[in-house]
């Protein structure tokens, strides 16, 4: 049942962040730094303190008394982060949900999945480090997979070619209004990687979790005093960006200009940022239950790309394409959730 449970939490959290991008579509009239930036400070600070004082006392608490090395590297990796998010939006933004976040969850998936033993190693914390990894059977079946996920993302990349050659201009633009394939690959390349920090801050903040639980918090939501420390570190890399994108875009207008529906855009980006957020609040609770950080992080992001494809087959993502196309995208994205599958399945050997 505690399996159960947390295959359940996990596909709430990969529903939420399959389908966080959505309320952004129903903003009008807003530059894209506007619109990101507003739904990133309550998915990246209000949500999260709030999360957290709901769930541990004393979270503040906690996070002062941590130690300075701690706090150091949560916030490093939600720095790193921070700037694998950023990409991560323009992603959406020039790929669409289904080829967008397949390659940039493709990367995530296989780094993520590596770098806490990459941590292990460099800080001589306790757990499975890379060089242990690399030695045993379960570590060779990681690599298999990640070798089998950068062919998934070349399929994936190869159905992108097939789209723009096939499609005009203007019936590209219908379901993605700034299609543009090879910065959308570029920036979802640099997303994918950077993202996998974010499983590295989890693991450089576990001595925040475990002063939690010994302080009486139900572990069940554990992790959500890390999350605060890893989501200032993305706050500050995006609020940076986006600053310096209203200033040469002369944006600055559009929190206050009355010709846009300004209600409704706030109240859009504001759901999007919380839906987002939601992700790593369920993700929190489905690790907490499974007990294997690695396998949970691959689970999340295989939950992330199914849904995220069909809501992208259901806008019509695909439309026009020839069958074969079509088949190719498919199959790229079966070949990706295999590739999670086998590092997942690699990971449970070695932990």
């Amino acid at each position: 049942m505690q399996a159960i449970m947390g295959i359940i939490f996990h596909f709430i959290g990969g529903f939420a962040s399959g389908s966080f991008y959505l309320p952004y579509k129903k903003v009008k009239g807003w530059s894209w730094e506007s619109y990101w930036i507003v739904g990133g400070f309550f998915s990246w600070l209000i949500v999260p303190f709030l999360s957290a004082w709901l769930t541990i006392p004393n979270y503040m608490s906690i996070i002062t008394s941590a130690d300075v090395s701690t706090l150091g590297w949560t916030y490093l990796m939600g720095l790193l982060w921070g700037i694998g998010g950023l990409t991560f939006g323009l992603s959406m933004r020039y790929l669409g949900m289904s080829l967008g976040m397949s390659v940039a969850l493709g990367f995530t998936s296989a780094f993520g999945a590596l770098v806490p033993s990459v941590y292990r190693d460099l800080t001589r914390a306790e757990g499975v480090r890379f060089t242990h990894m690399m030695a045993s059977t379960g570590g060779r079946i990681i690599l298999l997979g990640v070798l089998l996920c950068l062919v998934g993302i070349a399929i994936c990349g190869k159905a992108g070619m097939r789209k723009e050659k096939e499609l005009s201009d203007e019936m590209k633009k219908k379901s993605i209004s700034e299609f543009t394939l090879k910065k959308g690959l570029v920036v979802a390349t640099i997303s994918g990687i950077l993202s996998a920090c974010f499983n590295f801050g989890i693991e450089a903040g576990k001595p925040m979790a475990v002063e939690a639980v010994a302080r009486g918090t139900n572990p069940l939501f554990q992790n959500n005093v890390i999350f605060v420390v890893i989501l200032w570190g993305g706050l500050t890399t995006n609020f940076i960006w986006c600053l310096l994108l209203n200033i040469r875009n002369r944006s600055f207008g559009d929190y206050s200009n009355k010709s846009t529906p300004l209600f409704s855009n706030y109240l859009f980006a504001a759901l999007a940022g919380a839906t987002w957020f939601m992700q790593f609040f369920f993700y929190g609770m489905g690790e907490s239950k499974l007990g294997n950080g690695a396998s949970s992080w691959i689970l999340h992001m295989s939950f992330i790309i199914l849904v995220s494809t069909m809501w992208g087959l259901t806008l019509k993502e695909w439309k026009g394409v020839s069958k074969k196309t079509l088949f190719t995208i498919i199959a790229g994205i079966t070949v990706i959730i295999f590739s999670v599958i086998l590092v997942g399945y690699g990971n449970s050997l070695i932990q």
